[in-house]
Formats: C-alpha cells, sequence, structure tokens
C-alpha cells in the first residue's frame, strides 16, 4: 500500500518543488510527506545557516500552501488519512503540520518513577511529555536498528504482495 501512496504523491506534487522524490512516511494515522529543498551554500556561515535554512522553509509552506492543501484534501478522501507536510534542506527537517495522536499504554511502577523523575527534574511537564520524550531519545539512538526493522517489513510486505490470492 505504501507503493501506491508514494506513486500518487510523485505524480500529484508539481515539478520544481523539491530536488528530488519526497519521502513519504506513513502509519496508521497520517501520511507525512518531506521533500528536500536546495541546500545552502556550503560557505554559508555555520551562524547564518539555521535561519537561513527556517527562511527557506518559511517561504516554500507560504509559497505552496494552497496547492498542498489541496492535494492533501484530495490525498485524505481516498486514502482516508490526514496528510503533514515538511521539508528537509541543510541537515534540518522543519514540519509544517503534524498529528499529536494519543496512545494508552500500561505502565509498572518501575516505568512509572522513570516517568515521574522527568517531570521532577522539570524534562517534562507531565508523565504524557516524558514518555514522548524517551520515545524520541530511543527513536535517536536506535535508529540505525529501526531502519533495519522497517526494510525487513517492506520487504514482508513485497513478499505478502507477490503471493497468491487467497480471497478468491
Amino acid at each position: 500500500m505504501t507503493a501506491e501512496v508514494r506513486g500518487w504523491f510523485t505524480g500529484r506534487l508539481p515539478e520544481g518543488w523539491f530536488t528530488g522524490a519526497p519521502e513519504i512516511v506513513r502509519d496508521r494515522e497520517e501520511i507525512a510527506v518531506v521533500g528536500t529543498l536546495p541546500d545552502p551554500p556550503e560557505d554559508t556561515p555555520e551562524a547564518e545557516r539555521a535561519a537561513l535554512v527556517e527562511g527557506l522553509a518559511r517561504r516554500f509552506r507560504e509559497e505552496t500552501r494552497e496547492r498542498r492543501i489541496e492535494i492533501a484534501r484530495e490525498a485524505e478522501l481516498r486514502f482516508r488519512q490526514k496528510v503533514s507536510w515538511g521539508v528537509s534542506c541543510g541537515g534540518f527537517t522543519v514540519m509544517f503540520t503534524t498529528l499529536s495522536v494519543p496512545v494508552m499504554t500500561r505502565l509498572r511502577q518501575s516505568e512509572r518513577q522513570v516517568l515521574d523523575t522527568l517531570v521532577a527534574a522539570g524534562v517534562a511537564r507531565s508523565r504524557s511529555d516524558a514518555l514522548a520524550w524517551c520515545v524520541r531519545l530511543v527513536g535517536r539512538n536506535a535508529d540505525t536498528w529501526l531502519t533495519d526493522l522497517r526494510d525487513a517489513l517492506q520487504h514482508v510486505d513485497r513478499v505478502r504482495a507477490e503471493g497468491p490470492d487467497v480471497d478468491s
């Protein structure tokens, strides 16, 4: 199903928006479309680089807003999921819109104590924020492992798609 989504967006996005094909990330609730903008010149001073990237991202966001909304509405009707947009540029990724989806979990006392420690230390405002912080931390530090796992899941999807049709 991800190939269909990728193909649909690639066909709908205007040429020239991005330097290549956008990254399409889909989960149960949301489709995120992240395109790459041209990098700032290499001789840009480091102090200026982040501000330049922010300016490029804001300009892209404003100049493409109406068309992105139109494409998102079509996609939301077709795929029955919300669409989020973002850009990558100069080593930074800026998301314009994203969903925050509540997730329920059961934690044992020792796990709750970790969250409470993060709240008490001022790292997070609540247990919910602390749990989100932990997930982001694991995501950054386990990036290679998670990438390998996602690649394996994509392979399983391809093999399933090539298999016999059991509904007939």
